[in-house]
């Protein structure tokens, strides 16, 4: 039988909880075992350790990753790190300091300096790092993207994502870093589009991507519109507009404000027909000549399907991760330059904004008149909600040359 492939988790509560769900259930079944985990609170997971007999499993428990990490390191393959996105950088450092390959949470940081320095550590592990982006390892996306990279639906001319996501105002304040543009005078940047919904920008990009199937679409310019209906430092709501460096626009409008369902689709507009992918509901392809071709996804565990693809790569079936730190880039890009180009976070006119209390759940939301019509506005005629009622001016068009701007912009948004 072969060794099996070790395991450290860093954090247990918050997300790492799920990670550690996780691998407790594929330890059953594959090849694998947690070694080691860690907490600055470890001693209030005491229920945790139980449920996931970390007692009868072995698994070494420490209040620091370093420690963690100078105990273990030769004992390890591979390091979870599900913290949060401040510390992600820090911790890659030490892990592969110490050569090994980490599986780091998305989005791995939102400072496009910071993830040079990342991809630069990365070199020194014996494998490469992963990022924990979770859609992009859906067998139906990938032949769906194979078919894009094929012809099938002539030449890519534009995509579109819709992505509203109701929060509660307990949402903002569920941690100390939520919704912060900088945290000790470092970039965060925390939001719905950098972190909430960041696996759906990825996957726009994904689609976009035209050099092979694991491929990210870079960008070229960006303009920006952000605004804000909660108390919360951030936006609360995005409309982007990309150009890709091959002339493909790409336009995104996400917000946590409203009531109600999550809603998600992802459109790509081709010469010969409308797809529409619908994560965790269904695939459509609305051919020009009026054939319609629908496929119904299967249920999908990202974070399951994310390890165990990972854990392949780590054996050597297969030759690369789903998403490293250096296919990152344009997502980073792309949200650092909707900060530059936005330049400023505009309140949502208050007379648009209601109240809505659900009952059933006991929280409270905040929900903007016609927020649906001004999404689809933006997205399908290029209407920016500012010239439409919302009292801002444009964004300016932004390229990669603007982001050492990124710093001084975020700071003026921020609070002193």
């Amino acid at each position: 039988m072969k060794t099996p492939l070790r395991i450290g988790i860093v954090g247990m509560g918050g997300f790492a909880g799920a990670h550690h769900a996780t691998v407790a259930r594929l330890e059953e079944r594959e090849n694998l075992k947690l070694v080691c985990t860690c907490d600055p609170q470890a001693s209030l997971f005491g229920s945790i350790r139980q449920a996931l007999r970390f007692g009868p499993r072995g698994v070494s428990v420490f209040e620091d990753f370093r420690p963690m990490l100078e105990t273990c390191h030769r004992e390890l393959d591979l390091v979870v790190i599900p913290t949060p996105i401040g510390l992600h950088a820090q911790m890659h450092e030490a892990v592969s300091a110490r050569g090994l390959p980490a599986y780091v949470e998305k989005p791995p940081t939102l400072d496009y300096g910071e993830l040079e320095s990342m991809i630069a550590a990365d070199r020194r592990a014996r494998k490469s790092s992963v990022v924990g982006f979770n859609f992009i390892v859906e067998k139906p996306r990938l032949a769906l993207k194979e078919r894009l990279l094929e012809g099938d639906f002539g030449p890519m001319s534009g995509a579109t994502l819709s992505a509203l996501w109701p929060r509660p105002a307990g949402y903002f304040t569920r941690t100390g870093w939520a919704g912060k543009l900088m945290v000790d005078g470092r970039l965060l940047l925390d939001s719905c589009f950098g972190n909430a919904m960041a696996h759906f920008v990825h996957n726009m990009l994904f689609w976009a991507g035209a050099s092979e199937l694991f491929s990210w679409a870079e960008i070229a310019a960006v303009q920006a519109e952000f605004y804000r209906v909660h108390q919360t430092e951030g936006a609360d709501t995005f409309f982007v507009e990309a150009h890709t460096k091959t002339g493909i626009p790409i336009r995104f409008a996400l917000t946590h404000a409203g009531a109600g369902p999550s809603v998600h689709v992802e459109i790509i507009h081709c010469e010969r027909a409308e797809i529409r992918y619908a994560v965790g509901s269904h695939c459509e392809v609305r051919w020009n000549d009026g054939r319609t071709e629908r496929t119904a996804l299967d249920p999908f565990d990202g974070l399951a399907e994310n390890h165990l693809d990972y854990y392949r790569y780590m054996r050597g079936e297969s030759p690369r991760p789903a998403t490293t730190l250096a296919d990152c880039r344009p997502f980073v890009m792309l949200n650092d330059l909707a900060y530059v180009s936005s330049g400023r976070i505009a309140p949502i006119p208050a007379a648009l904004v209601t109240g809505v209390r659900d009952e059933k759940d006991q929280k409270d939301y905040l929900e903007v008149a016609g927020m649906g019509s001004t999404i689809d506005q933006f997205l399908t005629l290029g209407v920016w909600p500012g010239s439409n009622g919302w009292e801002r001016d444009r964004g300016e068009v932004v390229t990669g040359e603007d982001l050492p701007r990124l710093a001084g912009v975020v700071a003026s948004m921020a609070p002193p």
